[in-house]
């Protein structure tokens, strides 16, 4: 369900109920790519066709879901069409088309082949804590946030959403946690990656390696900024967290078991239950790194 955060404060209202929520998403229901459409995004029922609420509310989290369908029209496919006509045109004319004719050229095509084209769909889950006012994309792309985001915003007429950031730098704590010396709730995974600022963008990475190796821990020591860490907290929730806060490749111990506890119960009771675990240890992971950082800025 969430394998990557985005993380955001909401500084604007928020609906008092999961239905009042729901009822604010049908201003932006899904609606299919019309012929001509390129892309269409809205909200969909997080328990799919078990559930016609557009929102659920457990545990003091709401879960919502965004639908966004695109047209595949491969550009191969429009440049190909584009020689046969270019071909034509200079039977038909006697010479060579012009910059604007070839413009013209291919908006024709692609008005043409738009209404025939693939349709793809994907979906962004997402989860807001109420009592901390904290907005979860499942997402690392800061573009599929924004779109969230700006969906979010136009059901809502206004929204204020803010990157989640803390009072302190949350790079220090990484080092912290990297070196060995950071709170005991945190340990270092096996992965990690190490930007040289002197360097412009050059980057190392260690993918399944020990990281208290000496070898590995000189070279933050040597000056290159630690800029993402896999971590593991309270031996149950590991991930990878960035400097700018951005939680890649999120996995909860016993979430397999879990699940496998309430297979067959009704659909929607497995979502809740799924969903309780996960939203309530991403919710402590985040009390936690507000408490290690002095709250939210």
């Amino acid at each position: 369900m969430f394998r990557n955060l985005r993380l955001y404060r909401i500084r604007s209202d928020w609906p008092e109920s999961g239905e009042a929520l729901a009822t604010r998403l049908r201003e932006r229901r899904f609606k299919p790519c019309a012929a001509y459409t390129e892309q269409s995004a809205g909200f969909e029922s997080p328990g799919g066709e078990a559930d016609e609420q557009l929102a659920r509310r457990v545990g003091g989290a709401d879960l919502m879901r965004l639908r966004v369908q695109t047209r595949l029209l491969p550009a191969a496919a429009v440049n190909e069409a584009l020689e046969e006509r270019i071909g034509q045109f200079r039977k038909r004319t006697r010479h060579d088309p012009g910059r604007k004719e070839k413009r013209d050229l291919r908006d024709e095509i692609h008005s043409e082949l738009m209404p025939k084209a693939l349709l793809k769909s994907q979906r962004l889950w997402a989860m807001f804590f109420v009592g901390e006012g904290i907005l979860a994309v499942d997402t690392s792309s800061e573009t599929q946030a924004e779109l969230f985001l700006d969906t979010l915003r136009s059901a809502f007429g206004s929204l204020e959403a803010i990157p989640l950031t803390f009072k302190e730098s949350l790079g220090r704590l990484l080092s912290q946690v990297f070196l060995g010396g950071g709170p005991t709730q945190f340990q270092a995974g096996r992965e990690c990656r190490m930007l040289d600022t002197a360097a412009g963008k050059a980057s190392v990475s260690w993918m399944d390696m020990e990281l208290a190796s000496a070898a590995v821990q000189r070279h933050v020591k040597d000056g290159l900024t630690l800029d993402r860490l896999a971590v593991r907290f309270d031996e149950v929730v590991g991930c990878v967290i960035d400097q700018q806060g951005v939680i890649r490749k999120l996995r909860v111990e016993g979430l397999a078991e879990a699940e496998d506890e309430v297979q067959d119960e009704h659909p929607l009771a497995m979502l809740d239950a799924k969903f309780v675990l996960m939203s309530g240890l991403v919710l402590r992971l985040l009390q936690a790194l507000k408490k290690e950082l002095r709250g939210y800025a």
